[in-house]
């Protein structure tokens, strides 16, 4: 195990972390929005999808030991991009990306606008921004958009969330999905999902091009925190599958 300060490639330190595996496969993970690769649930995923090969995680910028502000979706891509070129570093022959909630919009826009991966799976992403159809969003916006909010953020969920909105508005993961291809993309999503219902799986996968799959999990909630050993499993065998294809 070893833990390193990346640099993306806009200057913003990046705290990782990587777990030694079989260099035929890197399994990048990609926390949600307040996560951390210090969270028990990421270190979970890591020990599963470990099975498959080696895994590095870190903090998006903005959360805990990483530098910068969240952007929350948007200039993430670079902290990818700076995980994936430390797994080539690594020497790893394969790379996949693992992102959940936030972190799976920014895994698929990462495929689709930088590319370079062999991989991508998106689990219980939003497809489109500013959505506020379900009462946890409505808080999420809430800590997004008013200054008490952001310093709740700060403060309580150790989350430094930077102010004034996007400027330009990024794309929206369904919006790019199409560039993905002739990477394979997995999307999953759960039924129980109480930040975005099953649409935005959809919305996703439907704009995407082959290959492609969509899993639907009964009974599922949402990310990393709700994603049990079998579904980690599956995830990971799927990697090591499609990967191996490339």
């Amino acid at each position: 195990m070893t833990d390193r300060v990346l640099t993306a490639s806009d200057g913003v330190p990046i705290d990782a972390h990587h777990d030694e595996g079989d260099r035929a496969l890197a399994i990048v993970i990609a926390h949600g929005f307040t996560g951390s690769w210090r969270r028990e649930s990421v270190r979970r995923a890591a020990g599963v999808l470990g099975r498959h090969g080696g895994v590095i995680s870190f903090d998006f910028r903005g959360h805990g030991r990483s530098g910068g502000l969240s952007t929350v979706g948007d200039l993430e891509i670079h902290d990818v991009e700076a995980a994936v070129a430390w797994a080539r570093e690594l020497g790893y022959r394969r790379i996949v990306t693992v992102g959940f909630s936030m972190g799976a919009s920014i895994v698929v826009r990462h495929a689709a606008l930088i590319r370079g991966v062999d991989a991508a799976v998106a689990v219980s992403g939003p497809a489109r921004w500013y959505y506020r159809g379900t009462p946890p969003m409505r808080r999420v916006h809430w800590v997004l958009e008013r200054r008490l909010g952001r310093l709740v953020g700060r403060v309580a969920l150790r989350t430094r969330i930077a102010r004034g909105g996007w400027d330009p508005v990024p794309e929206p993961p369904y919006a790019v999905a199409g560039l993905i291809s002739p990477t394979p993309l997995l999307v999953v999503h759960g039924d129980a999902d109480a930040y975005f219902p099953v649409e935005h799986a959809h919305q996703i996968f439907d704009n995407a091009a082959e290959p492609k799959e969509l899993w639907l999990e009964p009974g599922f909630g949402h990310a990393e925190n709700a994603a049990s050993a079998d579904l980690l499993a599956r995830i990971g065998g799927w990697a090591a599958a499609h990967a191996a294809k490339r």
